[in-house]
């Protein structure tokens, strides 16, 4: 049956790269850069009179010449979008105004209307502004034909992302017998720009979803999203204005009742604490926290580990979030449209935020305060943050500093260094230091190369505290690919970061093209992607400690679906046994080899039933797996949504007790009553351990970035020894007052 497998997914492979060459006859439609003079540009109008912010487009600003011919991304590049869309630019002494009259011979589709609503799945219009003119970073504003809103911070061309920034302003929109229509309205005291500088760059975008079509004012190639700002055109006309000091106060007072599971009594607790926001100068920014909470924060999603290293877990609170791209230094995918399953650098993320305020057991560790610094300064781009904890669990308060600079340099590359450190408090014989340098150079043909150098100080360790990367990227149309090594010395420390092992070193590959066969449109095929993925670990003295291959070909459906299949070659060198399950011996020590192989995929997301599924058959460790995990969402109109999922592992191991099964049960919902109000409940659970929690969030925005949470936490275990459910019950009010 392996042998079986095996034989056909190479055949499947071969098939794949044979056909590759088809595509690979076609020139590319679009350009990967473009000169000043190839730019496209749109006038800024002064408003003549008041606009009524409705969405209808029926004061006489708008009806002056439009820019439009829009271009397609997705699915045909360089071909005009299917649906016309007309967009304006106007101003007045304080405020951008945007108008867009977007036509649709369809009906639209709508699948969110809350606030930061996910643009993939439904009909989207976006601008982006590049409000310093440097052709790396700017702001993106968003809607759908409902009128959510959607903001987000984008630098270096989307290799930084803050989906966490949020800006104070408005979006109204309206249909009309053909399509429908938007008004936005953008103070200028939300963005930091230069007061002396009449000229922005920008771009907009309309994803019409039941075409699975992505058009650009200013057309960027398919390989490269929204965020490629060195693509956007010219915003020329706006006034003399300013920004304005940008100072925000948004205090909170929380109330919490907690009784702890199999406890008998509830607690009460009351807290207040405030979050600031000062713009310094026209491009430095300055946050501030006092007792900060993040009670309102979504809990942890369990899933099963088949490895000997801990779980990561993405970042959710929102201080870490915002401006959190500033602090990455490494190589992560910062140009391709398609990201099925994105992954940390989870053999070395240099700056891991979870770090500050969360135990190693996932408890909240009091944070007395902090201050974050960002943004561009003297030609150079900045980042600080200080925070400081309270002592917790027997162990002393700390210190974390991380202090990150860049300089841009030619067109499109960037040097730059990181400075991060733990002190503890009171106890000057407890810290680590991390000092590095790193530098991105993009060079012509679509080529960049990353790489960076670190080194560490603890009083753990006298030698080998030093780590590094480097990588080479190519990411075209048809073809990428990915190389380089990275070495973690024997005594790398940073309690700032997250990575599985140290002594290592480490050799990867990442190829694979793209080719899109006309012939398969028919078949309601896109896209084809053939692909290899190769890890290889040896420790510093040159013998093997880990080795994964991956190879697979992936099937991308005009509907916006895809299929895999793909066979993974496992190798792993224990030198300790670990337990895999409480339940089953310890796996032991040498080398252990195995095969799986996986189909996964996932339908159109964005009609009324879809669902995500991924199954593995084949080796695991000493024995044989197999493996499901998948979803199914049920969505019956934009307010609702409810998805079903279900990872489940039964295992049978080479030893006298290794047969066990893992499942985790895990159920979200959401309902949105309106723009501004929304709740969300998850509920999973173990069906070994019998234990079932339940995260249920309330949130209302009030005003504008002010909002009251309601959130409900309850653990209880279904097993009749009549254990007390834990439960706990908070209470959260914020308020923004802005100056």
């Amino acid at each position: 049956m392996r042998r079986l497998a095996v034989r056909t997914l190479s055949i499947v492979v071969m098939i794949g790269f044979a056909i590759a060459p088809l595509a690979a006859q076609e020139p590319a439609a679009l350009p990967a850069t473009i000169t000043d003079a190839q730019r496209r540009h749109v006038q800024a109008m002064p408003v003549q009179g008041p606009i009524e912010l409705d969405g209808r487009l029926d004061e006489g600003i708008w009806s002056g010449p439009a820019q439009s011919g829009f271009v397609q991304a997705e699915p045909r590049e360089g071909q005009p979008a299917t649906e016309d869309t007309e967009v304006w630019v106007a101003y007045d002494a304080s405020t951008l105004y945007i108008g867009a009259r977007l036509y649709d011979s369809g009906d639209p589709t709508v699948n969110d209307i809350r606030k930061d609503f996910d643009e993939a799945n439904q009909d989207v219009f976006q601008v982006i502004l590049d409000t310093f003119r440097d052709r790396r970073s700017g702001y993106v504003f968003q809607t759908n034909p409902e009128g959510a809103r959607g903001d987000r911070q984008v630098a270096n061309e989307g290799r930084e992302v803050n989906r966490s920034w949020d800006a104070i302003w408005r979006v109204e929109t309206a249909q009309f017998a053909g399509g429908w229509s938007l008004e936005m309205a953008i103070p200028f005291r939300s963005l930091r720009f230069d007061p002396d500088h009449d000229g922005w760059g920008i771009n907009f975008g309309r994803l019409l979803r039941r075409n699975n079509e992505l058009s650009y004012w200013a057309p960027i190639p398919r390989a490269y999203t929204f965020n490629r700002l060195s693509l956007a055109g010219d915003l020329d006309g706006l006034p003399r204005a300013t920004a304005g000091r940008d100072l925000r106060f948004k205090p909170f007072a929380l109330g919490s009742t907690v009784r702890e599971t199999g406890g008998s009594d509830f607690s009460s607790d009351a807290e207040v604490g405030l979050d600031a926001k000062y713009g310094l100068t026209s491009g430095l920014t300055l946050d501030v926290t006092v007792n900060p909470d993040f009670a309102q924060v979504e809990a942890d999603e369990q899933r099963v580990n088949l490895t000997q290293f801990s779980l990561f877990f993405q970042e959710k609170r929102e201080f870490f979030l915002e401006n959190s791209g500033l602090f990455y230094v490494g190589d992560a995918a910062r140009n391709l449209r398609i990201r099925l399953t994105p992954t940390p650098d989870e053999d070395l993320l240099l700056f891991f935020s979870r770090r500050i305020g969360i135990s190693a057991d996932g408890r909240q560790v009091p944070i007395k305060g902090g201050a974050r610094l960002t943004g561009q300064a003297g030609g150079l781009v900045v980042g600080g943050m200080f925070m400081r904890t309270d002592a917790f669990g027997g162990a002393p308060g700390n210190d974390y500093g991380v202090f990150r600079i860049r300089k841009n340099v030619l067109r499109g590359s960037d040097v730059g260094a990181i400075v991060m450190m733990r002190d503890a408090v009171d106890d000057e014989s407890s810290y680590n230091r991390v000092y590095g340098l790193d530098t991105y150079i993009r060079f012509p043909g679509e080529i960049d190369w990353s790489t960076y150098y670190v080194v560490s100080e603890s009083p753990a360790f006298d030698d080998g505290q030093y780590a590094w990367r480097t990588s080479i990227n190519r990411e075209g149309n048809f073809h990428h690919i990915k190389l380089g090594a990275m070495e973690l010395g024997d005594g790398f420390t940073n309690d700032l970061g997250f990575f599985n092992r140290t002594g290592v070193r480490k050799y990867f590959i990442d190829w694979g093209v793209r080719p899109r066969p006309e012939s398969f449109r028919a078949f309601g095929v896109r896209e084809i992607h053939p692909h290899i993925t190769w890890n290889y670990y040896d420790d510093l003295d040159g013998n093997i400690v880990a080795k994964r291959l991956h190879s697979g070909v992936t099937f991308f459906f005009e509907s916006g679906g895809n299929v895999q299949l793909a066979m993974d070659r496992s190798t792993e060198r224990i030198s300790e046994p670990f337990v895999i399950d409480s339940r089953i011996d310890p796996i032991p020590v040498g080398r252990h080899d195995w095969d799986a192989w996986v189909l996964s995929g996932s339908t159109d997301s964005s009609r009324l039933l879809s669902g995500n599924w991924r199954i593995t058959r084949g080796g695991l460790w000493t024995g044989d797996q197999r493996s499901f995990s998948g979803g199914l969402t049920i969505r019956p109109s934009y307010k609702f949504r409810t998805t079903t999922s279900v990872s489940r592992t039964s295992a049978d191991l080479d030893a006298p007790v290794a047969s066990f099964t893992k499942t985790f049960w895990t159920s979200r919902t959401n309902y949105s009553f309106n723009e501004d109000m929304f709740i969300d409940a998850l509920v999973q659970y173990d069906p070994a351990t019998k234990r079932l929690n339940s995260n249920v969030r309330f949130n209302w925005i009030h005003s504008p970035l002010s909002d009251v949470f309601l959130v409900w936490n309850e653990q209880r275990f279904e097993t009749g020894e009549g254990i007390r459910p834990g439960r706990s019950l908070t209470v959260k009010v914020t308020k923004m007052l802005a100056f």
